[in-house]
């Protein structure tokens, strides 16, 4: 399985499948959802943390694995999310795109970190 080949489908079946096994989706409520996205994302960002830009690049040569399974929890804990609450995640991101890419117009937020409410 690879990026080019795998379908966000086929990544929330297999999601469903690993979860429903272990019968954990009684626990797989939207708050607790939310918190395993957040304390997750918190043991990617725990990798990097105190290191200048710099070091965070040699940070993710150096602990590519780590890091990899990291971003996988995070991942396995958003499509399980979806898969609870009836999300379209594919529907989600684009609309969510389109509406930042109004908020953030090219001609206004190219090589900026500005706000979109202060560009």
């Amino acid at each position: 399985m690879t990026d080019q080949k795998t379908t966000i489908k086929e990544l929330k079946e297999k999601v469903a499948v690993f979860m429903n096994e272990r019968e954990w989706g009684q626990f797989h409520s939207p708050k607790n959802m939310s918190m395993a996205i957040a304390t997750e994302a918190a043991e990617l960002m725990e990798i990097f943390r105190w290191l200048t830009e710099a070091q965070s690049w040699d940070a993710l040569k150096i602990n590519k694995k780590e890091i990899e399974h990291e971003i996988a929890d995070v991942t396995m804990a958003v499509i399980e999310f979806c898969n609870q609450a009836n999300i379209d995640l594919s529907t989600a991101l684009i609309e969510k795109l389109a509406l930042a890419a109004e908020k953030y117009p090219v001609e206004k937020a190219k090589g900026k970190t500005t706000k979109y409410t202060d560009l």
